[in-house]
């Protein structure tokens, strides 16, 4: 029967109906035969007693070692280790076959990979032109040959309007497309294209298809921003997509191994230095769907480890706080590693070659250690207090993960990184925190500010803001972090720089365009203006009830300190000074005193 031209999208039987196991198999091993069956050395187990079978009539293959057996999808599957979407897709792409709607009709999908392919030649032809030099020097000043922006797809982009917007309509493609591709955006008289005068790499998804482009910046009269990348379309989205995973997944799946990178020409130099599994993402920070993306990748069998290279300290910590509030199995497989002299991995292999790339790669620092490291420089180690606050900061990290066997050796490790002889005391207060958050769940990552335990702190703002002379100046004498909520922070700091609620008292109306002056962005503008409207719940406000918030909101933030006070006589250690332990001692008796003494006689006590 002929091959016909197109297969409907997801028809698996029509598309193994048209596939031959026998062309494929031969991609990756040598069948030897003539007949029904063909024989050979199985490509999934490495096996070299030819008992690897392929039956030509059945389609199917069968390996008489490993026992894996299927049809071509399942063969590919596991070779490639594809989904079965994406070896539909490639199956379907190696065969030369377009994939149908319903109604027989291209899908969207397959006509704007099919522009984006145009795209690719297009771009790649022009960095062969005079234009390009600049692209073409960019490229060399980095250490990067034309054998090598041929392997990752590297071109140019003209800088006229519409190169590439007329190539695509000559070839059959509607004004819709070619926007709805993103390769073009609406100009004043129709479509131009997106890209212009750039330096561009192709983003291609896990099957090998150019879902995407990004685009560098070359010339100083380009007001762009420095990269510009595809926008959101029907084949393309940031978030899911990694740059290099077409080139680095059998690596990926092979060694159980992953290097993050942060730029395109860094994937580029690690791949050149012998780092088969480098990738980047596409002008994002690393999300959850990345992760989900990887770990199909990288197996489930515990070996796996991806490595987030970084040029800094600065960028790396906050990175990897961002990973480790993400998932949590991910982030105990992951490994952190900062450039020497601040050099990204483009730059290391110029200066020092490509060992030092691959030595760079190596996954030595776990992503928590570094964490943990990066906390600590934040506070004084020597000091109890000091040790106190860092694992304040540390805590609710480790407490967040699920695992109660990782959970119990990080904090044994965190406890050693931050010198507390205490072990167990670290553990029982990680616990501790552990259940807190769980029995404060709410199913919102964003505490609710109407939540009860933020009311006194509601309550007293809006006494600051509509009855300033009822609470000045005590109020005006409270620190920021007496507010635990942050959105309420930030009305407490822009009430300190507005000149306080004495200002209120000698002129409320300039004292609240002050106020909405001071505000540091919108959002803490609009709710200056809400707690400024808002009913207060008492029907008497008076100076009694102005009393009873600030004692109560004092109350919470000396109970808080009390609470690193007795953590900082915990952790003390045998080394620390005797001086040091009985002045912590002292400002505890203190304030278990003051505490005592504001429950008691309320604002009296202040």
């Amino acid at each position: 029967m002929p091959r016909p031209a197109s297969v409907k999208r997801g028809d698996t039987q029509a598309l193994r109906q048209h596939v031959c196991i026998e062309k494929i198999v031969a991609r990756y091993t040598r069948l030897r035969g003539s007949g029904r069956e063909l024989r050979g050395d199985c490509p999934l187990c490495d096996s070299d007693e030819s008992s690897f079978s392929v039956s030509r009539d059945k389609q199917l293959f069968y390996c008489f070692d490993c026992q894996a057996g299927g049809h071509v999808i399942q063969l590919v599957m596991a070779l490639e280790h594809f989904s079965a979407t994406e070896a539909f897709d490639w199956l379907a792409r190696q065969a030369g076959l377009t994939e149908t709607d319903s109604a027989g009709q291209p899908t969207t999908r397959d006509r704007l990979l099919a522009a984006h392919r145009l795209a690719v030649g297009f771009y790649r032809a022009q960095l062969e032109s005079p234009q390009a030099a600049g692209a073409r020097t960019f490229l060399a000043e980095r250490g990067f040959d034309q054998a090598a922006a041929t392997h990752f797809g590297v071109g140019y982009s003209p800088g006229s309007w519409d190169s590439l917007t007329r190539l695509l309509r000559d070839k059959g493609f509607t004004d819709k497309e070619l926007t709805l591709s993103g390769l073009a955006q609406e100009g004043r008289r129709g479509p131009i294209d997106r890209f212009r005068g750039r330096l561009v790499w192709p983003i291609r998804d896990t099957v090998g298809n150019t879902v995407g482009f990004a685009a560098r910046q070359l010339r100083d009269e380009d007001n762009g921003p420095k990269y510009i990348t595809t926008p959101k379309t029907p084949i393309y989205d940031k978030s899911q997509v990694l740059f290099g995973i077409d080139l680095a997944r059998n690596s990926i799946a092979t060694c159980r191994r992953a290097v993050m990178v942060e730029s395109y020409t860094d994937v580029m130099a690690c791949h050149l230095a012998g780092v088969s599994t480098a990738i980047a993402t596409c002008g994002t920070t690393f999300s959850s769907d990345h992760a989900r993306l990887l770990q199909r990748l990288l197996g489930e069998d515990g070996r796996a480890r991806t490595t987030f290279a970084f040029d800094n300290d600065e960028v790396g910590q906050r990175a990897a706080l961002r990973l480790v509030e993400g998932d949590q199995k991910f982030a105990a497989e992951s490994y952190i590693a900062i450039a020497p002299d601040g050099l990204n991995p483009c730059e290391l292999r110029l200066v020092k070659g490509n060992e030092a790339v691959t030595d760079f790669a190596e996954p030595r620092t776990p992503l928590f250690e570094f964490v943990f490291q990066q906390i600590a420089t934040h506070h004084d180690l020597q000091a109890p207090m000091g040790r106190a606050a860092a694992l304040d900061e540390a805590a609710p990290l480790v407490a967040r993960i699920r695992s109660s066997a990782l959970q119990h050796e990080l904090a044994i490790q965190l406890a050693g990184t931050l010198g507390i002889f205490n072990i167990q005391f670290v553990v029982r207060h990680i616990a501790q925190v552990a259940r807190q958050a769980r029995a404060s769940a709410s199913g919102s990552s964003t505490p609710s500010l109407r939540d009860p335990v933020y009311t006194t702190e509601r309550e007293l703002l809006k006494l600051a803001l509509q009855y300033p002379h009822l609470v000045s100046p005590a109020f005006d004498a409270y620190g920021v972090d007496e507010f635990t909520a942050p959105p309420y922070l930030a009305v407490r700091q822009a009430i300190l720089d507005a000149g306080g609620t004495e200002q209120g008292c000698r002129d409320p109306h300039a004292y609240l365009i002050s106020l909405r002056e001071a505000a540091s962005d919108e959002a803490v503008r609009a709710l200056i203006t809400e707690l400024a409207t808002e009913a207060v719940r008492c029907v008497t406000v008076d100076e009694a009830y102005a009393g009873e918030q600030l004692a109560q909101v004092r109350r919470r933030s000396v109970d808080r300190r009390i609470h690193q006070l007795m953590t900082a006589l915990a952790v003390l250690g045998e080394g620390d000074d005797p001086v040091q332990r009985k002045h912590v001692e002292n400002e505890l008796w203190t304030l278990q005193q003051y505490a005592l003494n504001l429950r008691e006689r309320g604002i009296e006590a202040l």
